[in-house]
């Protein structure tokens, strides 16, 4: 409990000190400063002042400025009015520039405004031609561009140009599968300029996020509109006819299917008469009409034999994978094959274009199709073809570092062994699954880690643009409204520390007057205890002296002088030890045993012919490293004899025996084959129940107050010995000090 309070207390303190530093990030500072021409110190507003980890802010009419960097950052000024001015943050102190020659160059200003303005949308079409060129291979990159395509437009920006940087970012992020981006970018397009392609990525990127009717809602108001282009016109519809199947709706799916068709028909669009026909079929196969599948599947295929050889193997494949679906193995494995065929002929770089550029969907490769064909044997049980197909697979796998197929095909041909019962083989073909799996897994973990990577890189570029964003909202008022928040940060402040440190003072006392209370209690519960106890082994002693002096009175009363003498001698020696031992809470085992063998040896001179007994204890325990509370045995071992053996009507065994637990504990167990506690109860006197009961009242008291000054180290339990409910058992479990 004292170790608790202390880490209360500590824990409180560390979290004042926390809030003491109120808004300080780790290792950053507010830096401050202002940009004003050498000559006459005139301000220079709008300067855009940014550090090389993305953080930004402009200066205001006064030409000053607030921005949080680290040490040893770099800022950056810029702006088209002077010359791009470089400074490395050494400490928290101001920053002033001074720049030379400013009045001469506003002076030019307007004599270069018009070339500069000639210049701005050569220069944003630019940005985005670069944003559009990275967008498959670098994110970063093209976000960047992105960005400088928006720093340039101000507050006085051109919305259209807005809007089409808007929308560019949202496609990169709709090509990465960053849908929330992408739509959040898309509708922010949106409220720049109206756009009917803007509103068609949109519907896009809901089908894709999932949002159908969302993109339903979107799309159609497309549909009346008469300025597109038929290739956009072809895209809505295909578009309402993916969201249609994402919400079941195959019928109307179908209809927007057909639409878009007819006007790529007619227009001669023929990716997208194959993409249409594909789709269709997809669609009709969902009700399972086959027939009317099968014949635009064939149409997707025709028409693929016709554009280039990768789309071909692309329709190819998912004709297969139809027939995959209706079970028709054989069929799927003859398209499948022709795919394997036409797949060869490509040369390396085609068969590369081919595995990055059909975006959307899966990448068609060598090791796939064998393993797809493999797996079409296996579903028909045709296990010694499936094998070459499942070998082939794992090799050009491995060559070509797919281990997710290489996985997949070395666990399929391991089962596929253990099927045919080649034991042998399978254990091979598991253990190299096995290590493919390990590799896969730390590729995983890589891949992981990359995508942490992305998304915090993505985070901090967006935010980036969303401060540009936000720039532009920004008046002149920003100044003024700095200044105040400044003088009610710096009064609320001071506020607060003196509230945290009154509350801070409050908690200490508070603490240390429940700590000096705690203590106190705990003091006078230990004391209550110790007088509990002596007042419990008091009354122990006289009832243990009185059942020995009825024993010696009992020798007298037949007469037995020398076995009086005999008994009254060890019973002297045990008395002794007794009284020794009254004050201790706990005495050594050992100790304890000695006096319960001296106890069992008075009692069985005395009933020699109602028991014998016997006293094991296992070599293998420390027996010093044990303690017990004095005479807690003492009174279960009379039990045993006078209420369970004395009834006996032939002659009983009194067994104690001491055992090792675990390796801190220990039992000691006392066993007798007596007549039994419910005959024993129905045998006795009102007033020896009365005995009974607070004798080992007493000993349940002893053990309850030591339990709570010790932490449980005793636990004693009493049961029957025989299902008849003849015989004792006592177990006492003890805890190493």
């Amino acid at each position: 409990m004292i170790k608790r309070l202390y880490i209360f207390i500590l824990l409180l303190m560390t979290g004042l000190t926390a809030m003491s530093q109120v808004g300080q990030p780790s290792g950053e500072v507010e830096i401050k400063g202002s940009v004003k021409g050498r000559e006459n110190y005139t301000p220079i507003s709008g300067v855009e002042v940014s550090t090389d980890r993305g953080r930004y802010t402009r200066t205001n009419s006064l030409g000053e400025f607030k921005i949080r960097a680290s040490i040893g950052d770099m800022l950056i000024f810029e702006s088209p009015e002077i010359e791009t001015v470089r400074h490395r943050i050494t400490s928290g102190e101001d920053v002033d520039v001074l720049v030379e020659g400013y009045g001469r160059a506003s002076s030019r200003k307007k004599e270069s405004a018009s070339a500069r303005s000639r210049n701005v949308a050569l220069d944003h079409q630019r940005l985005l031609d670069s944003a559009n060129f990275y967008k498959k291979n670098s994110l970063e990159k093209s976000i960047d561009f992105v960005a400088q395509s928006m720093e340039p437009l101000g507050t006085s920006g051109n919305k259209r140009e807005l809007a089409q940087s808007l929308r560019t970012l949202g496609e990169i992020y709709l090509y990465h599968k960053q849908y929330d981006l992408a739509i959040d970018n898309f509708k922010d397009a949106l409220s720049a300029t109206e756009s009917n392609r803007t509103k068609l990525v949109l519907g896009q990127a809901y089908t894709l996020s999932g949002e159908h009717d969302l993109a339903i809602k979107t799309l159609v108001s497309l549909i009346d509109e008469k300025n597109m282009v038929p290739y956009q016109r072809v895209e809505l519809f295909e578009a309402l006819g993916d969201a249609s199947k994402g919400l079941g709706k195959i019928k109307e799916a179908q209809g927007y299917y057909n639409q878009g068709l007819m006007i790529a028909e007619k227009n001669q669009i023929s990716p997208k008469i194959i993409d249409l026909n594909s789709k269709m079929a997809d669609a009709f196969a969902i009700e399972d009409r086959e027939v009317e599948a099968e014949g635009f599947y064939r149409n997707s295929l025709d028409l693929s034999k016709k554009v280039a050889p990768e789309r071909l193997i692309q329709e190819s494949e998912r004709v297969a994978d139809y027939y995959n679906q209706k079970s028709r193995y054989n069929d799927e494995i003859q398209q499948r094959k022709k795919s394997l065929n036409e797949l060869k002929q490509l040369s390396p770089p085609s068969a590369s274009r081919e595995n990055k550029g059909l975006s959307g969907t899966d990448t068609i490769t060598s090791q796939k199709i064998n393993y797809k064909i493999a797996s079409a044997y296996i579903a028909q049980d045709k296990l010694d073809e499936a094998i070459p197909y499942l070998e082939k697979s794992i090799v050009e796998a491995d060559k070509d570092d797919d281990l997710v197929i290489q996985k997949d095909a070395t666990r399929k041909l391991s089962e596929v062994y253990r099927n045919k019962g080649d034991f042998t083989k399978a254990l091979e073909s598991y253990q190299d699954y096995v290590a493919v799996v390990d590799s896969l897994y730390v590729r995983k973990e890589q891949e992981i880690s990359r995508a942490a990577r992305f998304n915090r890189e993505i985070a901090n570029t967006q935010s980036r643009i969303s401060s540009l964003e936000q720039e532009r909202e920004l008046s002149q008022s920003k100044y003024s409204l700095a200044v105040t928040e400044q003088q009610l940060y710096e009064e609320t402040s001071k506020r607060q520390k003196w509230i945290i440190y009154s509350l801070g003072f409050g908690v200490l006392l508070m603490a240390f007057t429940a700590f000096l209370y705690y203590r106190s209690n705990r003091q006078q519960k230990l004391a209550n205890n110790l007088l509990a106890l002596k007042s419990l082994r008091t009354q122990m002693n006289p009832h243990f002296i009185f059942n020995a002096l009825n024993s010696v009175n009992n020798f007298i009363a037949k007469s037995d002088e020398r076995s009086a003498n005999r008994f009254l001698s060890e019973f002297s020696v045990l008395m002794r030890s007794v009284l020794e031992n009254s004050e201790e809470d706990f005495i050594p085992l050992a100790k304890e045993l000695e006096l319960l063998e001296l106890y069992v040896k008075l009692e069985h001179s005395r009933f020699a012919d109602k028991f014998d007994y016997e006293i094991n204890v296992d070599q293998k325990i420390d027996i010093d490293a044990y303690q017990i509370p004095p005479m807690l045995l003492q009174p279960y071992i009379e039990n045993a004899i006078w209420h369970g053996l004395r009834y006996r009507e032939t002659k009983g065994f009194l067994k104690i025996e001491v055992g090792q637990v675990t390796e801190n504990m220990l039992e000691i167990v006392i066993l007798d084959n007596g007549i039994g506690r419910t005959q024993s109860a129905a045998l006795k006197t009102n007033n020896q129940r009365k005995q009974k009961s607070k004798g080992m009242g007493n000993i349940k008291k002893r053990i309850q107050i030591l339990n709570d000054m010790y932490k449980n180290r005793v636990d004693v339990s009493i049961t029957d010995l025989n299902a008849d409910r003849t015989g004792t058992k006592v177990s006492l479990k003890l805890k190493k000090q």
